[in-house]
């Protein structure tokens, strides 16, 4: 059974079936939003607005101790962005680089590549990351982009918290309650790359306190483009559907249930289609004790395919449960506490090429954490935890950080961070062999150990003035038992390699006028690296851009017109060969009536190609791209 297919005909179903009499014309129940509001936040309730990935509780930007930034769904909107890699593109100290129509190389603060493994992605907390290379398939991270409330990236180490692998950063796309999402919204577009995409959504109420939404979506890509400027024969089709129930149990307990189902294919010129599929099911259950004290019980059950053929098959299990408890303890302590267990159940179908041996694995993850903020007074806060893992591979692995913050004032905070981060080994490390059978060209390392990150962050985030705001941070990550490549043939795979990294990243938002909104942002990073056995993993830190800057221009004016302009520069990749290239984006919107928008939107609109990732004899070029779209919201 084809999954990504069935999706959305399934969710139509579901749609039609659950429609009451008059529906579309229905009241919404009292205090839920508007449908089709558009929620625009002001540069002053941007500057505090509450994140929650940096210490699993609610806090304000302006006062959290991390380098974060937050891209709300209005940006998202505003941004012309059809996927989540596209909605990073304007985030300072993160790397995209798109390498083919589908697939992406995305990292922070360097070590980029089609399989970094150095940045944990989350969707509303289920982690989406393969065991197979500790990163992430992007092809296959797909949301209704709609449905999203805001994506939160911390630049820097989050392993206090979120464990093994949240070594250079984490990204949390968290959704929209559905009660936010009431109604039916319709959306379709067409243009010259992204040939069709469109889907459906309808949220409805069961009750005075529970609501739910179900959603399908589509999309048809055409090819990647070779340097010749010729199709590569890749078009991509992807189709994928859902739901979301949010429900009170008594006054103080809520329960959100969500899942997914999707599926998608890329054509192969030489041999069968690429596949990719999956379904997740995820509940959290939330019980309120007092106003800064809470329990939260997560679960979630994941199963992802991808078939390459020729070269392998995966399937992957993943159980996931987790508790987490929030208690003040006497006037100055606020602590967290967790406890999780991770089950992965990978099986790989190999190929003459190359093989993971065993081709079945089960791994079980254990993990606890504790992180206390403590009111060193009413301007200084000191936050000290550490997360303790143990590792099927390596055995126990601790994670601890301290973070200092002094506020002098609402609106200016200086924060420093000292943190302790690893990335456990992976399947490719330990189990990887090339050809799949002797004599081995390249072998997994049996002894392969944990890589090991000490990273010492400054930084200062500051509201000089209502209409502005801005903030800098400066890092300085030392890395250690890096993977390498040793001896040969064959050659193994070990933790020969090590080094430094260091640099610095600022962004700024200042309302310029009414209704018009500017935004930039620079990154600077320098990567040294060093191993005594092995030149050639020593060259991917010019797998990174030294420089990098963006600015970017939304202008609201009257009788429903938007006008919105992006500008973005990536520097050289050396090691690649890729030159340093610079991007123009745009969109122009117009919401005729209240439920109706309309917008045309180009990315990379004065060059007709570019490369962005990938060696020249292999690479695919992005292509400028034209679409328009239409929303409409009943």
């Amino acid at each position: 059974m084809d999954v990504g297919r069935s999706a959305v005909p399934l969710v139509a179903a579901l749609f039609l079936c659950s429609l009451p009499p008059g529906a579309i014309g229905e009241s919404l129940p009292e205090g839920v939003e508007s449908r089709g509001t558009l929620k625009k936040m002001s540069i002053e309730e941007l500057f505090n607005v509450e994140v929650t990935t940096v210490s699993t509780k609610p806090e304000p930007l302006s006062s959290t101790p991390a380098a974060v930034k937050v891209v709300t769904g209005d940006d998202i909107r505003r941004m012309g962005a059809l996927s989540i890699p596209e909605a990073l593109r304007y985030i300072p100290g993160v790397e995209v680089a798109r390498v083919d129509n589908r697939q992406y190389a995305i990292t922070a603060r360097g070590f980029n590549g089609t399989v970094a493994n150095k940045l944990l992605v989350l969707i509303d907390g289920r982690s989406v990351y393969t065991p197979l290379f500790s990163g992430v398939f992007w092809d296959a991270q797909d949301v209704f982009l709609e449905d999203v409330e805001q994506i939160e990236v911390i630049r820097g180490p989050g392993a206090t918290v979120w464990g093994a692998n949240a070594v250079n950063g984490v990204i949390n796309v968290i959704s929209k309650r559905a009660a936010d999402t009431q109604g039916l919204l319709v959306t379709g577009a067409a243009g010259n790359v992204e040939r069709g995409f469109g889907g459906i959504r309808y949220g409805g109420a069961l009750g005075s306190r529970s609501f739910f939404r179900i959603y399908g979506k589509t999309l048809d890509r055409d090819a990647s483009l070779r340097p010749n400027g010729q199709k590569a024969g890749d078009d991509f089709r992807m189709t994928q559907g859902g739901f979301r129930f949010d429900g009170a149990l008594g006054a103080s307990s809520d329960l959100t249930v969500q899942g997914d189902l999707y599926g998608g294919s890329a054509d192969q010129p030489a041999t069968d289609d690429m596949k990719t599929g999956g379904r997740n099911v995820m509940t959290r259950w939330t019980h309120r004790l007092a106003e800064r004290s809470d329990v939260h019980v997560d679960a979630y059950y994941d199963h992802t395919l991808r078939e390459m053929p020729r070269t392998f098959r995966e399937t992957l299990d993943t159980y996931d449960v987790s508790l987490r408890h929030r208690l003040p303890w006497g006037a100055r302590h606020d602590v967290v506490w967790g406890l999780g267990y991770r089950l992965t159940q990978d099986v790989v179908g190999n190929s003459p090429g190359l093989a993971f041996l065993p081709s079945h694995e089960a791994h079980d993850l254990y993990s606890g954490f504790v992180q206390d903020e403590i009111e060193l007074g009413s301007r200084l806060h000191w936050t000290l935890g550490s997360k303790v893992e143990r590792v099927d591979y390596t055995g126990v692995e601790i994670e601890p950080s301290t973070r200092l913050a002094f506020t002098p004032s609402a609106t200016r905070t200086l924060w420093g961070a000292v943190s302790r981060a690893v990335r456990a080994p992976s399947r490719l490390d330990r189990d990887l062999y090339v050809p799949s059978t002797p004599p081995y060209l390249l072998a997994g390392g049996p002894g392969f150990d944990s890589e090991v990150l000490l990273a010492y962050e400054l930084g200062y985030r500051a509201q000089p003035a209502r209409n502005l705001s801005a903030a800098i941070a400066t890092f300085y990550n030392s890395y250690d038992k890096l993977r390498s490549i040793r001896g040969g043939p064959p050659f193994v795979l070990a933790n020969d390699l090590h080094g430094e990294t260091y640099g610095a990243e600022g962004n700024a938002t200042l309302e310029a006028a009414k209704g018009w909104r500017l935004s930039g942002g620079y990154t600077f990073l320098r990567m040294i690296l060093r191993s005594d056995t092995d030149t050639s993993t020593v060259k991917q830190a010019g797998d990174s851009p030294r420089h990098q800057w963006f600015a970017r221009s939304s202008l609201t004016l009257p009788h429903g017109v938007e006008v919105d302009a992006g500008v973005r520069y990536a520097g050289e990749l050396r090691n690649q060969k890729v030159p340093s290239y610079l991007a123009t984006d745009a969109r122009l919107g117009w919401r005729p009536v209240a439920p109706l928008e309309i917008s045309a939107a180009g990315q990379n609109l004065f060059d007709s190609r570019h490369p962005e990732f990938g060696t020249p004899g292999t690479r695919k070029e992005v292509a400028r791209s034209l679409y328009g779209k239409a929303t409409w919201t009943f």
